[in-house]
C-alpha cells in the first residue's frame, strides 16, 4: 500500500519504507511509530491517506 501526505504530496510506500527516517522496507503504515512525521513537510501521520 501507499499513503500520500495530504499537505505536500509525499508518498509513503510500505514496500520501500523510509530508510532515511530509520523505517525499514516492508513496514506497514499502521506499524509506523506514533511520532512519525512526513520527511518533506513534517506533519504527523494523521495527515496521510491511503492512495
Amino acid at each position: 500500500m501507499k499513503y500520500v501526505c495530504q499537505i505536500c504530496g509525499y508518498v509513503y510506500d510500505e514496500e520501500a519504507g523510509a530508510p532515511d527516517k530509520g523505517i525499514a522496507p516492508g513496514t506497514k503504515f499502521e506499524d509506523l511509530p506514533e511520532d512519525f512525521e512526513c520527511p518533506l513537510c513534517g506533519v504527523d501521520k494523521s495527515n496521510f491517506e491511503a492512495e
